[in-house]
């Protein structure tokens, strides 16, 4: 397995080495806090931790981050707590870990034997029968599989009505950007209204009143943010117009009200009445807010 040296710093754990690991099956994780993919694949390696861990198996989980506010330390924690993640996290600031395992992509698995080879590697979500079963067997145990059920954002996507991807806001990977109004927008576009400042990886919003639409079709919308402001930012978020109702997301009320405190994952709509093309708008009452990308689910 390749070395865990270039970690910036651990949680949960002293830092851990051939030494300690070895003798050990460990599943490394590769993640970083606002991934959609990541969150919903978490309740499963969480539950693997926690179910296997007597048995011999060592998850490490390492953070990586995508944004450059992911860099700190106590937003880690924070998500870790969040999480209810009791297993050890290397902090991996400065991508060595990363470019040690030729990494590519969060989340990302790797199964590694007690000789410290790694014999499986999988990116992404799912095929989560085939790797219970291959920590099983690295482990020589065999029996029932874990029981798992994602709550929340970590929730499994609706996978047959999802049509709209991961879209970044900065200029740096920004696409289908449209000068429209909310109710022009084609599907899959999105459009700012305000007095905004484009940046590399993220938006920001320069007076309060600002506002960001997208046409989409999807169960689940998300959108990461984060505040420059040091108090909260308020925001309402109306769909195809209206107040969200029951299809409001964990982040926002029935009227539409939610409050931007922390950089994050914010699940803005949870749609309960069937999918299809609908039109988010969030408009933010404070200057200020960061927005960086759109993920559904």
């Amino acid at each position: 397995m390749p070395s865990l040296g270039g970690a910036t710093g651990w949680l949960n754990s002293e830092p851990l080495g051939p030494a300690e690991l070895r003798g050990h099956v460990v599943l490394v994780n590769f993640w970083t806090l606002t991934c959609i993919n990541w969150l919903r694949q978490e309740p499963y390696v969480r539950a693997w931790s926690q179910a296997y861990r007597d048995d011999g198996l060592v998850v490490i989980g390492v953070h990586t981050p995508e944004f450059s506010f992911e860099h700190e330390i106590d937003r880690v924690r924070q998500a870790t707590t969040e999480r209810a993640i009791d297993y050890p996290v290397a902090l991996d600031n400065d991508y060595e870990i990363w470019s040690a395992f030729d990494n590519n992509a969060w989340p990302a698995l790797y199964f590694v034997d007690t000789d410290g080879v790694i014999r499986d590697e999988h990116f992404g979500e799912g095929r989560y029968e085939q790797s219970e079963r291959l920590i099983q067997r690295l482990l020589g145990v065999e029996r029932e599989l874990v029981s798992v059920e994602g709550l929340g954002v970590e929730a499994e996507a609706d996978w047959d009505n999802l049509r709209t991807p991961e879209t970044y806001l900065g200029s740096a990977r920004s696409e289908n950007r449209a000068d429209a109004r909310p109710e022009d927008l084609r599907l899959n576009h999105w459009a700012l209204a305000g007095e905004w400042t484009n940046g590399r990886e993220k938006v920001v919003l320069d007076e309060a009143g600002g506002s960001i639409a997208y046409r989409f079709q999807a169960r689940d919308a998300h959108l990461v943010l984060s505040p420059s402001a040091r108090e909260p930012i308020p925001f309402r978020v109306l769909l195809d117009g209206e107040a969200p109702g029951l299809s409001h997301g964990v982040d926002v009320d029935e009227d539409g009200n939610g409050l931007l405190r922390e950089s994050r994952l914010y699940q803005l709509v949870r749609q309960h009445d069937g999918v299809g093309e609908r039109t988010l708008e969030i408009t933010f009452l404070e200057r200020g807010a960061e927005a960086y990308a759109f993920t559904f689910g």
